[in-house]
């Protein structure tokens, strides 16, 4: 376990890349490397670890707590989506496994001081590559009251939208919200008494969510890289994802059923005639979760969802 962060499914991820000696394998989303270290572990001898992550605190962590020598490692500070022009700038046609952890690390709740969380006072800015141009507190300043509410709905479920967006551009017209715990308090006020009370999460949690999601365009680009990375794996190579929230796991289960059921002829045809070959093997038919007794050591565990595919 890890001061920096606690790995979900560490096991079973690293298992479904099927890692062996000299494999070349990607972690796209290094956090605080612990699925990386498994990999290591087990392309040795003779293999290659290419990490990403565009958070620079977990480029820092894993040239503290990653091999040096061998097994091979490359560390890129970005984002998986530009994965082809990493690959193409080492030197590499393709990878035998590819892992991404779509999630945020301990270390960015509790110590990035960026403020992703509701129970903390910070400056209200939710980017995990800090290079990048609108935070979150640029959202909520200059959005209508329209689109923040669709926002909210549409990123984050949030039954009470509506009410928070209007609480919201209403305050910020005397007092800026800039800070995390300013963020939080809104929401709460905005929120009616009695579903605050039967809520088992904080009313917050929605908001916050959906904010980070847009200021780092996590959608658009989950759904991007999934269109492409099949093209970088060698036939049985391995994509696994793990992801957080029913929107991502949505977007990942759709494309991994349409790469291996993409025949698009209507049920009527006797047989295929587009000519749409599948490209994967489903590894997972119905999703992976946490073990009860992962989740009691880690409860950040809870949500997370593994999906996998086999290059065919």
């Amino acid at each position: 376990m890890s001061d920096y962060h606690v790995t979900a499914m560490l096991e079973e991820a690293v298992d479904m890349l099927a890692c062996r000696p000299g494999k070349i394998i990607v972690d796209g989303t290094l956090g605080g490397s612990g699925h990386a270290r498994r990999i290591c572990e087990q392309i040795d001898p003779g293999g290659v670890l290419i990490g990403i992550d565009q958070d620079r605190d977990a480029i820092d962590q894993a040239h503290r707590v990653l091999p040096t020598e061998e097994p091979r490692t490359h560390i890129v500070h970005g984002n998986f989506v530009d994965l082809p022009l990493f690959l193409s700038q080492l030197g590499i046609d393709a990878v035998d496994g590819i892992l991404i952890d779509i999630g945020l690390s301990l270390h960015q709740i509790e110590a990035s001081g960026r403020g992703f969380s509701f129970n903390r006072d910070e400056p209200l800015d939710m980017r995990m590559d800090v290079r990048s141009d609108d935070t979150a507190a640029d959202l909520v300043a200059t959005m209508s009251e329209r689109d923040l509410a669709q926002l909210f709905s549409r990123y984050g479920e949030e039954r009470w939208a509506g009410r928070i967006a209007r609480h919201l551009v209403k305050h910020r017209k005397t007092h800026p919200v800039t800070t995390s715990g300013q963020l939080a308090r809104l929401v709460a006020e905005a929120v009616p008494a009695a579903a605050v009370r039967t809520q088992k999460i904080h009313p917050a949690t929605r908001v916050f969510m959906a904010l980070r999601i847009v200021v780092n365009r996590e959608l658009e680009v989950l759904d991007r890289f999934l269109g492409t990375a099949v093209d970088l794996l060698n036939p049985g190579g391995r994509l696994c994802v793990l992801s957080f929230h029913s929107l991502e796991d949505r977007i990942v289960k759709h494309r991994f059923r349409a790469m291996e059921s993409p025949c698009t002829c209507p049920p009527s045809f006797p047989q295929c005639v587009c000519g749409r070959q599948a490209t994967v093997r489903l590894l997972t038919r119905k999703v992976f979760r946490a073990t009860d007794a992962e989740i009691r050591k880690n409860p950040m565990a809870r949500s997370t969802r593994l999906r996998a595919v086999e290059k065919l």
